[in-house]
């Protein structure tokens, strides 16, 4: 999503520091170019005019400008910056604590996915070990009922028996009343949404907060829709008092000014971001994390809590040992491949690797998830004996593998020239000087 905004920081700050001295003329090209970036990302105007500001007030310091490193100075300041504008350092959580169940009422306008990222709620809430309720409330929409029923099922969530012919106020008092009985932990609401604000669903919502008193009103903000979703969240916490945000379909290719914006101007926290369509692509907004990503700095911390939920350590230690031994297989590959599915989409994941966003060999290159399930389904269409010794493959049969997997001939050559490669790679890096040298910081290859 920050791409443009990310390429563009990163021009500005190479050309900083390549100055070596700054004076506040620097600075100041500096600060109009900033500006002008997030503009154009779509940050409210008012904020970008308050952050620049500040950044200046920052940066003409004696201390920055005086420094070795005024370059880099300014980077750090720009980057705290930008913490503090989406929330600081510190991750918001849910008010879960205060009644038992806790209920939290999701809001928003039609369209910004309150159906699907309820479920998405319930199952990140249930991987924390809490007894889920869901509560389909959208009686205008008899398909969200029915879809919301449907995906309780799927992630092992309570759900309330709703009806198209229902009242959504009673539906959520019955709900609560309900979910206490059975001793449920949370209780989440998908409530209807307009295609925009109206009166009527104001005051229907504000209905359902008097009958149910949530623990939590959660409003779900389309990041597609740039300052629309900060007009629409002003709306929304003037009417009801919200207490955070979900940014939806963060994984589109808005601009990104929804997520720098909606902290400063409504003043409640982004809690949740949605990063795609599956029903495990929602995380937990971090804005210091965030802000390394803008600054092209990626995010290994995210990037290894993804790792560490995707990956099963017993088998992590049996490919270690495989590894060692070099019996990696094409097996072992094909499981490879399934974790790594886990942890999202490749484009997400490469994002996540510092640096990476900055070299030129990737800048413009389309990583397409399709070509896992291409190598999955060419691995799947091999004999066991074939996955353990891939050099038994004559022609025939990479032409019986092709046609069996959907592929042609040259897709199943280059696998497994891939593959051969990447046992090399392995052997260099899994030898006592391949191991000495990456400890060293350097690569035996």
């Amino acid at each position: 999503m920050f791409e443009a905004l990310t390429e563009k920081l990163d021009q500005i700050f190479k050309k900083l520091r390549s100055r070596g001295r700054l004076d506040e003329n620097n600075i100041r090209e500096a600060l109009r170019e900033i500006r002008m970036a997030l503009l154009e990302a779509d940050v409210n105007f008012k904020v970008v005019k308050d952050f620049v500001e500040d950044v200046r007030g920052r940066a003409v310091g004696r201390e920055v400008l005086d420094s070795i490193t005024p370059g880099q100075q300014i980077v750090k300041i720009v980057h705290d910056r930008l913490v503090e504008l989406m929330g600081g350092e510190k991750a918001p959580s849910l008010k879960l604590a205060r009644q038992l169940p806790a209920s939290l009422m999701l809001v928003g306008l039609q369209g910004c996915g309150k159906t699907t990222t309820a479920a998405k709620l319930a199952s990140h809430l249930i991987g924390q070990g809490k007894r889920v309720y869901l509560v389909p409330a959208d009686v205008y929409r008899p398909a969200a009922i029915e879809q919301l029923k449907i995906l309780a099922g799927q992630i092992g969530a309570g759900v309330f028996d709703s009806r198209s012919d229902d009242d959504p106020v009673r539906i959520c008092a019955e709900a609560l009343g309900e979910a206490r009985r059975d001793g449920f932990d949370v209780v989440i609401m998908d409530t209807a949404g307009r295609l925009h604000i109206d009166e009527e669903m104001m005051e229907e919502l504000g209905k359902i907060k008097a009958a149910v008193n949530p623990s939590e009103i959660l409003l779900l903000a389309d990041a597609m829709t740039g300052q629309d979703a900060v007009a629409v969240a002003t709306s929304f916490n003037e009417q009801l008092e919200i207490d955070g945000i979900i940014l939806t379909k963060m994984d589109g290719d808005a601009r990104g000014g929804a997520a720098l914006s909606l902290r400063a101007v409504t003043g409640k926290p982004i809690k949740f971001v949605g990063v795609g369509e599956k029903i495990d692509a929602l995380e937990v907004f971090h804005p210091d994390r965030m802000a390394t990503r803008i600054l092209g700095m990626g995010d290994i911390v995210g990037l290894v809590e993804k790792a560490q939920a995707a990956m099963d350590l017993e088998q992590a230690q049996a490919l270690e040992k495989k590894l060692r031994k070099d019996e990696f297989t094409l097996q072992d590959f094909r499981d490879q491949l399934t974790q790594m599915r886990k942890m999202g989409s490749l484009s997400d994941i490469l994002g996540m690797m510092p640096g990476l966003g900055k070299m030129k060999a990737l800048k413009n290159m389309e990583v397409d998830d399709r070509e896992l399930t291409r190598t999955a389904a060419i691995i799947d269409s091999m004999t066991v004996r074939e996955r353990r010794n891939p050099l038994v493959i004559d022609g025939q049969r990479r032409k019986r593998i092709a046609r069996g997997s959907g592929t042609s001939v040259q897709d199943v050559n280059r696998l497994l020239k891939n593959y051969a490669e990447m046992r090399k790679l392995m052997k260099k890096m899994m030898s006592k000087e391949g191991a000495k040298a990456f400890r060293r910081g350097h690569f035996p290859f």
